[in-house]
């Protein structure tokens, strides 16, 4: 393997452990326990560190130490990791100094309580913006994967890369799903055009309830976050943008460059399905009570 491995190099060397990554949370999800000391922030979606999030990640340092031994990574558990000393830097780079980022299990509730609706998010990130994006469901057996100005793209998790086709969105649901802190909206969102959705206090009443990644299976046609983590939410917007969705911060403004933002987070993301969808979003969010 090349000392300067490409996006797409990283992501096709990892694809097959991240498969065995996705059989194993399969196969122990009726199993889990969560461990008792992740400090949740008052947010019960970020409530339980589990084992599955450790032993994943785990196997992708393996994988990566033993391939790319140079990179730059950033798990969610790298507090907890026994690997993140033997990486060069946990940190956004200079431009072209790929940092990979992984969620072990992104939407840890809905994979606690059983459901299908969870993910695992690999990154690579340049220092202005997201490089390439793969998230697989492993539940669905199925990934989506976006490289920079190449759009979207959905397999089965069998399938190789070049194997995949384009991600099309046709005919989303009109649904709105508001992250955590902006149920604020849903009186002002929730009407005849739309079905508004909220982390707070929707999740557990709707039997479909989707996560941020419901856009791509036109379960959502919108959703709006406080605080895009580069690690989940901010990288499903990078991937629904290359989708052909409307994405911008906060101020209907372009998101801006990583290595511009702290604690590896954006400040706010709004996703629309098309422009029509956006400017509604926009609007509800500068309605002054």
């Amino acid at each position: 393997m090349s000392l300067k491995p490409s996006p797409r190099e990283i992501i096709a060397t990892l694809l097959p452990h991240l498969r065995v990554a996705a059989g194993y949370a399969r196969q122990i999800q009726t199993k889990i326990q969560s461990l008792p000391d992740k400090n949740t922030g008052g947010n019960f979606f970020t409530a339980a560190l589990t084992d599955a999030d450790l032993s994943i990640q785990t196997l992708v340092e393996v994988a990566l130490l033993g391939t790319f031994p140079n990179v730059r990574f950033y798990g969610e558990e790298y507090e907890k990791s026994r690997n993140t000393k033997y990486f060069r830097s946990i940190e956004l780079g200079e431009k072209d100094d790929y940092l990979v980022t992984l969620d072990p299990i992104d939407g840890t509730k809905f994979y606690l309580d059983g459901n299908s609706n969870y993910q695992i998010i690999l990154n690579i990130l340049n220092a202005d913006n997201f490089e390439a994006v793969l998230a697989i469901s492993p539940a669905k057996n199925c990934y989506d994967c976006a490289f920079r100005g190449e759009g979207v793209y959905h397999g089965n998790l069998d399938m190789d890369l070049d194997a995949c086709t384009p991600l099309k969105l046709v005919n989303p649901k009109p649904r709105i799903l508001l992250g955590w802190d902006m149920a604020y909206l849903k009186p002002i969102l929730d009407n005849d055009k739309y079905q508004v959705l909220d982390l707070e206090n929707s999740y557990g009443t709707d039997e479909n309830f989707p996560n941020y990644n419901g856009i791509f299976a036109e379960e959502l046609i919108g959703w709006v976050t406080k605080r895009g983590k580069f690690i989940d939410s901010a990288a499903l917007a990078f991937m629904a943008q290359e989708a052909g969705c409307t994405v911008t911060d906060f101020h209907g403004l372009p998101l801006p460059a990583l290595h511009s933002c702290e604690n590896y987070t954006y400040s706010g993301i709004i996703v629309g399905a098309n422009v029509e969808v956006h400017r509604d979003l926009l609007t509800a969010l500068n309605i002054k009570y």
